[in-house]
């Protein structure tokens, strides 16, 4: 059960405290610390492809920690007034709802692995997230806001759509 994959994702995880620490007060900060959790996704699932260590453990981990990472941004984003409280609460429930599914699908023994709109979901996200504390940041000098805002959009969307095709394919394994 616990194997590199599974103690990377634990890695993504032990640094969300740190991000929700930092990113408040030092959006730059905020945003090394949470590119370097997303990159951990990447490579946790890589390697457990790779060497062949895909367990349901992992497979259950690894969504709840991009979840709790996107989830702790999204938190801090409407205490600092970014993001309207709405759009966390509608991605916040997306994310809650297929988390459950997946853990009753399992518990039926019905594997339910990440789907294409799931990961570019999370892309969206990631990368709304990102463009988000840059232009907080005021790094580069640009206002970036419009970008990462559209982003969240695109995620909140495609998450809404890539939720319903998870209770479909549910539906059809049952």
């Amino acid at each position: 059960m616990f194997n590199l994959p599974t103690a990377i994702t634990f890695s993504r995880i032990l640094l969300i405290p740190l991000f929700v620490l930092v990113a408040a007060r030092n959006p730059l900060l905020g945003a090394v610390i949470f590119t370097i959790a997303s990159v951990t996704d990447l490579l946790d699932g890589y390697i457990a492809r790779r060497s062949k260590q895909v367990t349901q453990f992992g497979i259950i981990l690894d969504p709840i920690a991009d979840k709790l990472l996107v989830i702790s941004a999204l938190i801090i984003f409407v205490d600092m007034e970014l993001v309207p409280a709405w759009i966390a609460i509608v991605i916040i429930a997306r994310e809650f709802t297929v988390t459950v599914l997946r853990i009753v699908a399992l518990s039926k023994d019905i594997v339910i692995p990440a789907e294409a709109g799931g990961k570019i979901k999370m892309g969206a996200q990631i990368t709304s997230i990102l463009v988000l504390l840059v232009d907080k940041a005021q790094f580069i000098g640009m206002d970036l806001y419009s970008i990462g805002i559209a982003f969240l959009w695109g995620a909140m969307l495609i998450g809404l759509f890539s939720g319903v095709q998870y209770f479909i394919l549910f539906g059809k394994r049952l």
